[in-house]
């Protein structure tokens, strides 16, 4: 307890943001999270910042792509800016063979509508696409702020049959959106080394290369700012957090913190079973000291990755079977916890869809909205953030509960590691594979930018 007592204490003494309880919605399903977006757009008055990994060149990309240009040309004043990561814009989907970026999707928008400019910014974090990504989240509406792990493509808005499912939050308070509008503002325009990608010349990395290492400074010194204040009896509190590489990253501090401060039970979130060293230990601490612990990750066959046996194989199609692995290690070495009780993994798969929720809950008071993926590359690499949320007065209990009720609805419980797969029970072209990974030692350097 007293363990505990004194995480719980370094949370408390994060800034926050008050916010009426009845100013947040949360939404349980992909479809739902489109037409949200979509009406959003449709309301918009004054500002529609959008940021998230990729906008893809895809049916839903270009349903999202077109309703943006809709509402600028209806309303004229509005100011819309689109962030998302430089390299990934520039490449096809991996494992798809030859493909254009989305920036040619950009650049044809741009073409089509000359008198609406909106500005799509490729953001640099890193020099090399493996080295780190955007991976910052967050839809601004005016004082609307719609967070979610998603990207913006055909699987995680359900445009079609498939699905890819996350969280969903809708945040309405001026205080916040002005946060997040204020980060975006500071560190993404404006700057040589976050160049336009609807312009017909985007100068290539090199052609940045010192811009690029003053602005991976500036960003890795980046905060969230606003007026502090405290929570009123019909109020929660929210601490936006961003966070990027291992040294003085407040995200992952917090994180620290928040799993350590559990008195009671902890239910995470994660889509890939490969957690950082130092999360591994709080976890095995929380099992010494008779916390009930939930983990809910996505089967190998719900991860953006898989291939079916009946289908090709291609070398991105291990990355399922290493999170597997390194599952069954996990559950192994844990057996004990999971048959009395304490410890509760829970494989999430439904048919073909895919799973990609991430975030915390510990003891009904405290609550972790975040696109990090809790993995050494989210750790480590990429520019991450994400909002803690302290319920004191438990007015969010409820909502979360059916938040987790659904996040529950298509899991099964692992009741001994047996049940998952080892190496000797995948198709032959994925055993080859991780047989060379493994004799090579390279599934050491894998687990750390994966």
């Amino acid at each position: 307890m007293l363990y505990s007592a004194y995480f719980r204490r370094q949370l408390e003494k994060l800034p926050l943001l008050p916010v009426d309880s009845d100013a947040m919605q949360i939404l349980h399903q992909a479809s739902q999270f489109k037409q949200r977006i979509l009406e959003l757009i449709a309301r918009a008055e004054r500002r529609i910042y959008l940021v998230a990994l990729y906008l893809q060149d895809d049916e839903a990309g270009r349903e999202i792509m077109q309703a943006l240009y809709d509402a600028k040309q209806a309303r004229p004043q509005l100011d819309i800016k689109v962030f998302v990561d430089f390299h990934r814009a520039q490449r096809g989907l991996i494992g798809k063979g030859a493909q254009s970026g989305n920036h040619e999707m950009y650049q044809e928008f741009a073409t089509r509508y000359p008198s609406c400019d909106i500005p799509f910014y490729g953001v640099p974090v890193k020099r090399r696409e493996w080295l780190g990504v955007l991976h910052l989240k967050g839809f601004l509406f005016d004082n609307t702020l719609l967070y979610s792990g998603a990207s913006l493509n055909n699987v995680y808005l359900q445009q079609l049959e498939r699905y890819r499912f996350d969280r969903y939050h809708q945040l309405q308070n001026a205080d916040l959106a002005d946060s997040f509008a204020r980060f975006i503002l500071r560190h993404f325009v404006n700057d040589t080394a976050v160049p336009r990608l609807d312009k017909p010349v985007i100068p290539g990395i090199g052609q940045i290369k010192a811009e690029q290492r003053r602005f991976l400074r500036r960003l890795q010194a980046g905060r969230y700012e606003f007026e502090e204040s405290v929570i009123g009896p019909r109020q929660f509190g929210v601490t936006p957090l961003v966070g990027l590489g291992k040294r003085g990253n407040r995200l992952n501090r917090t994180v620290r913190d928040l799993i350590r401060s559990a008195e009671r039970e902890i239910f995470i979130c994660t889509p890939y079973f490969n957690p950082p060293r130092v999360l591994s230990r709080d976890i095995d601490g929380l099992l010494k000291r008779k916390v009930k612990v939930t983990i809910v990750v996505g089967d190998k066959t719900a991860n953006d990755f898989y291939i079916p046996p009946s289908e090709p194989f291609k070398t991105v199609g291990a990355l399922p079977y290493l999170y597997e692995i390194n599952l069954r290690r996990f559950a192994s070495r844990y057996q004990h916890f999971i048959e009395n009780g304490q410890l509760n993994i829970m494989l999430w798969q439904h048919e073909q869809h895919s799973y990609h929720l991430k975030g915390i809950f510990v003891d009904d008071q405290l609550s972790l909205l975040t696109g990090s993926n809790l993995n050494p590359r989210a750790w480590a690499l990429d520019l991450e953030n994400g909002m803690l949320l302290r319920d004191p007065h438990r007015l969010l209990c409820d909502r979360f509960q059916a938040e987790k009720e659904n996040i529950l609805q298509h899991t099964h419980r692992l009741t001994h590691f047996s049940e998952l797969e080892q190496l000797q029970d995948y198709p032959d072209a994925v055993k080859r594979l991780l047989t060379r990974i493994q004799r090579f030692k390279a599934h050491i350097l894998l687990k750390q930018i994966l």
